[in-house]
């Protein structure tokens, strides 16, 4: 197992560092940003109706007609910009293998090693589980350095954003099971990849259509993983979302053994 952690960090190790950084950045500028922008929202909302169902629809509860301070630190957390590049990171480390392997023609020799599939998979899983962690983390300090530098009373407290961060990182979790779970049925990358955007495009179109439609807040619960991301209700209530941390903790656990289950057994063939 040693030989194939080195193996990942030499491929990913240049990925991750610039995925870290462009959180970091990129939550850092909103951090100092979001309170002057969404500061005078309510004029776009007199323009532009269809913008509060939008935020309604990232921040799970309604803004009113002006966004308060906790509500603007919330917005920071749901922001398409930093869920993109969480997602885009997950999503190219787990279709890696088998997908990516089979994809460019290497897989023979990767399962020619003497090491288990298994090996294999928890080796990969280790790896997605450490980079996520530092992606994460990066991200986080480049807010919470913006938020010292940049004085403002809309800051957050420390226990209200490591209990959102907490929430993301689960959400991380589901979404790189479900990752790892079509990475195992695929042959071919490019399909893998596409195919968890195109499910978590659809998570956030469910998400948007349920302020509308009451087929579509039916089913959220069940088909739409920001259902059980709240960073404003977290941040409003001050108390942790254990259910849905078990939720999500529950749905990455089925998605990640299933994926195994499938790579483990299934038949796998370059030629």
């Amino acid at each position: 197992m040693p030989g194939l952690l080195s193996k990942i960090w030499m491929e990913v190790r240049w990925a991750v560092l610039w995925f870290s950084l462009g959180l970091a950045a990129v939550m850092a500028l909103l951090t100092a940003l979001l309170p002057r922008v969404l500061g005078d929202i309510h004029h776009t909302f007199e323009r532009l109706p269809m913008v509060r169902p939008l935020i309604t629809a990232l921040l799970g509860v309604d803004p009113g007609d002006r966004i308060s301070a906790e509500l603007s630190q919330a917005f920071l957390w749901v922001h398409p910009t930093v869920l993109t590049l969480i997602w885009a990171h997950e999503t190219m480390y787990c279709t890696r293998t088998p997908a990516g392997e089979i994809d460019r023609g290497t897989a023979d020799f990767l399962f020619c090693l003497p090491v288990s599939r298994w090996s294999l998979y928890l080796s990969e899983t280790i790896g997605w589980i450490v980079s996520g962690s530092v992606m994460l983390l990066v991200g986080f300090t480049g807010h919470w350095i913006s938020s010292v530098v940049f004085p403002s009373d809309m800051r957050l407290s420390l226990s209200s954003a490591l209990m959102v961060l907490s929430n993301l990182s689960d959400v991380y979790l589901a979404v790189g099971g479900f990752a790892f779970l079509v990475s195992s049925i695929s042959d071919r990358r490019g399909r893998a990849m596409g195919l968890v955007f195109a499910v978590l495009l659809a998570s956030f179109l469910l998400n948007f259509l349920a302020q509308f439609t009451d087929w579509a807040r039916a089913a959220a619960p069940y088909l739409s993983v920001m259902e059980y991301y709240r960073p404003a209700i977290i941040i409003q209530s001050g108390e942790f979302p254990v259910r849905d941390v078990l939720s999500l903790t529950g749905l990455a656990a089925v998605l990640w053994t299933t994926g195994g289950v499938v790579f483990h057994r299934r038949s796998i063939c370059t030629v």
